[in-house]
């Protein structure tokens, strides 16, 4: 299996214990965040909280936690380049290999009635649009998932060929880009409907 380290952080968890389930029994080590690794560790897979591939807190109620060199470094580097494995490894940074996100429930948030502008902008998500963006960037080395009904294709192709293809590895990229672009665009609808009351 190509894949050996994963990060999963999820705010959709459909599917999120049965994929874990089956990175780990392959050998992935499982790094993760909150609810996803609370829901990880509690059906008994292991897994290391992202705080502690840090060495950083969760801080501000959460909204800094993955946006850290440690994560980003591991993400970015390409596999092909000498200096970014070298940057790698003077800085004691394991790369990943496959990232499953998606973001904060912003839309189900402002359609809620009565939802105030603090609890709208709390759900906007920042650390997980750029663990996104920057996988999807990288994709020739970085498996990125932003779908659940995605799992059961990757659980497939991992068993079968020990790696996702070049091609699906670009129309997971393509799907990364227009999640987070579709994300934005919904904030933005927002922001200018509060402007036009």
């Amino acid at each position: 299996m190509k894949i050996k380290r994963a990060l999963l952080s999820v705010s959709d968890k459909t599917g999120i214990v049965e994929l874990a389930k089956f990175l780990s029994d392959n050998g992935v080590e499982i790094i993760s965040t909150g609810g996803t690794m609370k829901a990880i560790k509690e059906a008994g897979i292991p897994v290391t909280y992202v705080s502690d591939v840090t060495g950083f807190p969760e801080i501000m109620d959460g909204r800094v936690k993955t946006l850290n060199p440690k994560i980003h470094g591991a993400i970015l580097a390409v596999r092909s380049n000498p200096e970014h494995m070298k940057a790698l490894a003077e800085h004691d940074i394991t790369p990943i290999d496959l990232v499953v996100v998606n973001l904060y429930p912003f839309r189900e948030t402002v359609a809620k009635p009565g939802v105030t502008e603090a609890e709208a902008i709390e759900n906007i998500d920042i650390g997980g649009p750029a663990m996104v963006r920057a996988s999807a960037k990288n994709f020739k080395d970085v498996v990125i998932v932003t779908y659940p009904s995605r799992y059961a294709g990757l659980m497939e192709m991992l068993a079968k060929e020990g790696d996702v293809d070049a091609r699906t590895r670009k129309e997971l990229a393509l799907e990364a880009f227009t999640h987070t672009a579709e994300y934005d665009a919904m904030i933005s609808e927002y922001l200018k409907k509060q402007l036009e009351k």
